[in-house]
């Protein structure tokens, strides 16, 4: 590895992470579509999170909140936050935590009634309830939840 190929992706990745949180899987990722070496990249990835510039802990939290926030389901919160190349324990006690509780419920709730009119115009109590079903379960909540939600509901 040459030190002008080290500098130019520690510059890309510096510039990358001013942007916005990335973890590291991320950062190798794009570096690699960069044309940078595994070896190089690894050694990016080393030094920024010497710097902290990456702290995945860090990132997963704030990710975690943001998807929370936008009311998805725990879930979907697994499988997007796995995709960013972040999981372990930090990762499933912060799921465990939000799974079923009263969070995780409201949002269930809120999601539904921004699609009330959409399952209102089903004339049919059962396919109205699986269409219900089928949106809760797109949006990553467990079958509990969207059980306890559909039976408020009704």
């Amino acid at each position: 590895m040459s030190e002008d190929s080290y500098r130019a992706a520690l510059d890309s990745a510096v510039r990358l992470l001013s942007r916005r949180n990335h973890t590291a899987l991320e950062i190798e990722q794009k570096l690699r579509r960069r044309g940078f070496s595994q070896e190089t990249a690894a050694s990016v990835i080393q030094e920024c999170e010497r710097l902290r510039y990456i702290d995945d802990h860090e990132t997963a939290r704030c990710y975690f909140r943001e998807l929370k926030r936008k009311g998805e389901g725990s879930l979907r919160i697994r499988a997007r936050m796995k995709q960013k190349g972040l999981s372990g324990e930090g990762v499933e006690s912060m799921l465990f935590q939000y799974t079923g509780d009263a969070e995780e419920i409201e949002n269930a709730r809120k999601a539904l009634k921004k699609k009330k009119p959409r399952f209102d115009r089903e004339p049919d109590p059962r396919k109205r309830k699986e269409k219900m079903y089928r949106f809760l379960c797109s949006r990553g909540f467990s079958g509990a939840v969207i059980s306890a939600v559909i039976r408020e509901r009704e």
